[in-house]
């Protein structure tokens, strides 16, 4: 088959760059790869509350059957959405199949043909593929740059949208929150916040960089995400009432979406229940965190990081590559990221920390990388 034919050929190409993929497990190794920072997605307490409530649902089903603008909505659904709001702070909350999702509804469906979109140069994948699918102009700004978004904004056209990340994915570090929403009033730009790898681990209950800081009413749109911290599925955009009912109305990524099953509702509610009876473990968190930093000292090339992940700049794909499995064979999962997932030159180690991280592992490790 001719298709089969350029498939192969892209792939071989790909190998020959030595940029391939493959999917991998992993086994026995101490866990400093994954985005479960708080735990909760091996929690068998966890695991047990979520297993209870789909036992004493009225009406038991496997799916949701449908969109929710369809068959898949529920008083379950709903009533999930007005418990988030209140977490959130905020007026009204949308719940949506995964942060992904969030983004591409909400930058490909309210920024305009004549608006413009300024993004962080270093925010994630679904928030410039949101902004593609728009007909709005964008242009990235330099990463947590103020003086540069504000010599851009200065230029821009039409109505203006930020994007920018609370805590950033691959770098680990937070934006300058309070400073970004004073430029952004002082340019009448709407601010657009996506919280997920702050989303559990910052905030009464989880609920966020913005809320910790207080400043939730200047943000226009925030988008939360419970992949992570909060170690279930899915995410809800936060926001006006007007918001999520523009949203419903025209983003497609949730218009053309069959909904989240029921169990996937009742784990979100249980998620946030268990967190806020156990909200002592963004504490134990931030100790982990503290003692990894400690331990690391002066090490070259590390990331000015106060959160969860910590990176370590390697420079090309076959060194981070070699560090990576130098770190393996020792028992520890972390894992490269390459480029072209990075800027080519910032090839490095992601290394993420968590609450089940015992202070003889992240010590052990801390080791590890001096040898590298």
């Amino acid at each position: 088959m001719e298709l089969d034919t350029w498939l192969e050929k892209a792939l071989a190409n790909r190998k020959q760059q030595n940029l391939f993929r493959e999917l991998k497990t992993s086994h026995g190794l101490a866990d400093f790869c994954s985005n479960d920072y708080l735990g909760l997605a091996r929690s068998e307490a966890l695991f047990n509350m979520i297993s209870a409530r789909c036992e004493n649902l009225p009406l038991r089903k496997n799916g949701s059957t449908g969109s929710r603008l369809l068959s898949g909505n529920s008083e379950l659904t709903e009533a999930l959405e007005h418990k988030l709001s209140t977490i959130f702070k905020c007026d009204a909350a949308l719940i949506l199949n995964s942060g992904y999702t969030g983004n591409l509804a909400i930058f490909s469906s309210i920024p305009q043909k004549n608006d413009t979109i300024l993004f962080d140069e270093l925010a994630h994948a679904s928030i410039k593929d949101g902004a593609r699918l728009s007909l709005a102009k964008r242009f990235s700004f330099r990463h947590n740059d103020l003086n540069d978004l504000e010599s851009k904004i200065k230029r821009a056209k039409g109505k203006v949208f930020i994007a920018a990340e609370s805590v950033y994915s691959m770098d680990g570090d937070e934006c300058p929150l309070i400073e970004l929403a004073a430029l952004a009033k002082k340019y009448a730009a709407s601010l657009i916040l996506d919280e997920a790898h702050s989303t559990g681990t910052k905030g009464e209950y989880g609920s966020g960089l913005a809320t910790s800081l207080g400043v939730e009413e200047s943000i226009d749109i925030r988008l939360f995400t419970f992949g992570k911290a909060l170690g279930i599925h899915g995410a809800c955009v936060a926001g006006s009432q007007r918001l999520i009912q523009y949203l419903i109305n025209f983003a497609r990524p949730f218009i053309y979406t069959t909904a989240l099953t029921p169990h996937g509702i009742v784990s979100i509610d249980c998620a946030f229940d268990y967190l806020g009876e156990n909200i002592h473990l963004q504490n134990i968190l931030e100790q982990n965190i503290k003692a990894f930093v400690d331990g690391i000292g002066t090490v070259p090339n590390r990331t000015p990081s106060k959160s969860a992940i910590q990176t370590l700049i390697i420079g090309g794909n076959d060194k981070a590559k070699t560090s990576a499995s130098s770190l393996q064979k020792e028992g520890f999962d972390i894992r490269p990221i390459l480029s072209p997932t990075v800027a080519k030159g910032s090839e490095r180690l992601r290394i993420c920390l968590h609450t089940y991280n015992s202070w003889d592992e992240i010590s052990k490790l801390t080791s590890e990388i001096k040898k590298l």
